[in-house]
């Protein structure tokens, strides 16, 4: 597979940065490059100098940086290495001690300074040499020891050897740098990169038998490198698998394995720059995720919009969900979940707030109802990293058609009504109250007798069957007691709450005290923000003996802040009191059960008490009009009878 002008990543320009001892041949080697003739005298240290596009072929200028290795410029050269893309680490041939002080000195100073960039380490003065020096040996161990060494090169300024090879190098190892790709170590292909070169194949196989026949390869040919192969060219392709893997071709064509192990040969050969072409031409970036502008995600214009997916995305996800349920039992085993996802750069559900957010089986299986509700979280919270993993699993259309972004909050409490199919409800409360386990049940999870304090955020979700047979998406998302200050600092926090519910152990006085404390706290934050929500009390533990007054000061809180009265419920024996169905219910109903404070009324009555003067003051200005007018005309009709 020839290679064409690669995607250079997007980059307008690569930063080189040249180090190392005195007088091992650093500004020689740069103004041979610059000028590419040697020059006898040069300065100490030269300016920054520039290569121009046109100087190799991926047409990215590059910046040379000069430095000094003086003890008071190392400041300096500390912020120059943080600065680099890349960095040419160079040592003299003719003086050995140089040699040995790049393990001695020169890359643990890189480690101690965290310097990520990759380096080139380059022999100057090879000219100069007069003795044997076998530089694959003798670099082995470093290289083995230092896995930030790209390559080592020696070179000769004064015979013009190898000096744009280093630059040349070092630009490559930041435009197709190795490491995302390969192990060195094992000289294997990547997990990531497999997953990305897997996904690309099965997108070129159009047939879907699972290999690449000559038409597949010479359309993927043509998309990567502007150019067919050659008949003589595939039969070659092939017979070099056929030699070195027998199962990496089949009468069909070229298959998943062979295709692998060819980039894997690739580069071994030190053609990387073929791999990334591949790679950049079907949108993926450095780190092997797909481009911000490949997505093309719709962005809400409004905090309190939501996203949620179309109808159109749950039926592919449907069909996704019942291919790889290879032994239709309506679960995703762990394995057939990690099958679904391996086109994908990782499983998006192996880490919080996603690992468990739904309900599972014994075996960590999911049902179609779980692995619906875990993609309308995750389109919820982030729905770029939604459309990346749609894209991922083989969802080819517009991202546009994938999610459907709400009508605002305010809007449909004004309307009295709401569209949306998610809902996200926040859950405060006091500690031990009790929302821990509300977030458990609504998985249907047996109640736990074990106390543990929540220090984060959690999530749970699933769907809720609403009386008429609807069906509606719950997201519950606990936030701690610890963490709603934090939460509120932020304004637009509260943006994409569709519903508060705040939980409170119904047996301790000082439980419903903390959890009316916060919901005047947030209600007071709902109404300077303009995102104020339904609010519903959920007087759990109601196994337990309320104490003496807990009826009456419940009553009196609902009463005041002019909500529902409490929901009464017992997680612990499971008698749930329709609980969820209600929640959904006043999100549905964006209009009522939202909690007036006294700060709250005093802002709608000045509100009213405005409207009504400036009714007053343009009523009274109208009267004034047409009393005004009525006088004129009499006084015209007086003039003209006298």
């Amino acid at each position: 597979m020839p290679v064409s002008n690669p995607i250079p990543g997007g980059r307008t320009n690569v930063r080189i940065v040249v180090v190392g001892d005195r007088g091992s041949g650093k500004s020689s080697l740069i103004a041979a490059a610059a000028a590419e003739t040697f020059r006898q005298e040069v300065p100490p240290v030269l300016p920054p100098t520039r290569l121009p596009a046109d100087y190799y072929p991926d047409n990215v200028p590059i910046i040379i940086i000069d430095t000094s290795s003086s003890l008071e410029n190392r400041g300096r050269l500390a912020e120059e290495l943080k600065r680099a893309d890349a960095v040419v680490l160079t040592y003299a041939c003719d003086q050995p001690s140089t040699l040995n002080r790049l393990n001695s000195f020169w890359l643990h100073e890189f480690r101690r300074l965290e310097i990520k960039a990759p380096v080139i380490v380059a022999g100057c003065k090879l000219d100069r040499r007069d003795e044997e020096f076998n530089l694959s040996v003798e670099m082995a161990p470093l290289m083995q020891q230092f896995r930030e060494i790209e390559t080592c090169i020696e070179c000769s300024a004064a015979n013009m050897l190898q000096i744009q090879e280093v630059f040349y190098f070092a630009q490559k190892a930041v435009l197709h740098p190795t490491a995302p790709l390969f192990d060195q170590e094992t000289q294997t292909l990547k997990p990531r990169c497999v997953r990305a070169l897997k996904r690309i194949f099965i997108l070129c196989d159009h047939d879907m038998d699972s290999a690449l026949n000559d038409e597949e390869l010479n359309e993927f040919q043509v998309k990567c490198f502007n150019a067919p192969l050659q008949p003589a060219e595939i039969v070659g392709v092939k017979r070099v698998l056929q030699e070195k893997l027998p199962q990496g071709v089949n009468e069909l064509g070229l298959t998943l394995t062979g295709f692998l192990f060819l980039h894997a040969l690739f580069i071994e050969k030190g053609r990387i720059e073929t791999t990334w072409t591949v790679l950049r031409k079907f949108g993926y970036n450095d780190k092997l995720k797909l481009r911000d502008d490949y997505l093309s995600v719709p962005r809400k214009k409004a905090p309190d919009q939501s996203v949620e997916l179309t109808s159109e995305a749950v039926e592919f996800l449907k069909g996704v969900f019942s291919t790889f349920d290879d032994d239709k039992d309506g679960v995703l085993r762990s394995n057939e979940l990690e099958d679904l996802f391996s086109t994908a750069p990782e499983s998006p559900w192996d880490e919080a707030p996603y690992k468990d957010a739904v309900e599972r089986t014994l075996l960590r299986g999911l049902s179609l109802s779980g692995f619906l509700s875990e993609w309308a979280l995750m389109t919820s919270l982030n729905p770029a990293q939604s459309i990346a993993n749609l894209i991922y699993i083989g969802y080819n259309c517009n991202a546009s058609s994938a999610i459907n972004i709400t009508r605002r909050r305010s809007v449909d409490r004004k309307k009295q009504q709401t569209e949306r199919n998610v809902f996200q409800c926040f859950v405060f409360g006091p500690k031990q109250a009790g929302k821990s386990a509300l977030l458990m049940s609504l998985l249907g999870r047996p109640f736990s007798v074990n106390y543990t304090p929540t220090t984060a955020e959690q999530y749970t979700v699933n769907v809720v069957d609403e009386p008429a047979g609807n069906k509606k998406t719950l997201i519950l998302r606990e936030i701690p007691e610890d963490g709603v200050k934090k939460l509120l600092s932020d304004k637009e926090s509260l943006a994409s709450c569709d519903v508060a519910v705040f939980v409170y152990d119904s047996s301790s006085e000082k439980s419903l005290k903390g959890a009316s404390e916060l919901l005047s706290y947030v209600a007071r934050q709902g109404e300077e923000s303009g995102f104020g929500m339904p609010c519903l009390l959920i007087a759990a533990k109601n196994d337990l003996d309320l104490y003496p007054t807990a009826n009456k000061d419940s009553a009196k809180i609902c009463l005041d802040m002019g909500i529902d009265a409490p929901i009464p419920v017992s997680l612990k024996e499971r008698d749930l009191n329709n609980v969820f169905s209600r929640i959904v219910s006043a999100a549905e109903h964006p209009h009522l059960s939202v909690p007036e404070t006294d700060f709250g009324r005093n802002q709608k009555r000045y509100r009213q008490l405005v409207s009504r003067a400036l009714m007053c003051l343009s009523v009274g200005a109208a009267t004034t009009f047409v009393g005004l007018a009525a006088y004129r005309a009499y006084a015209a009709r007086k003039n003209t009878s006298s």
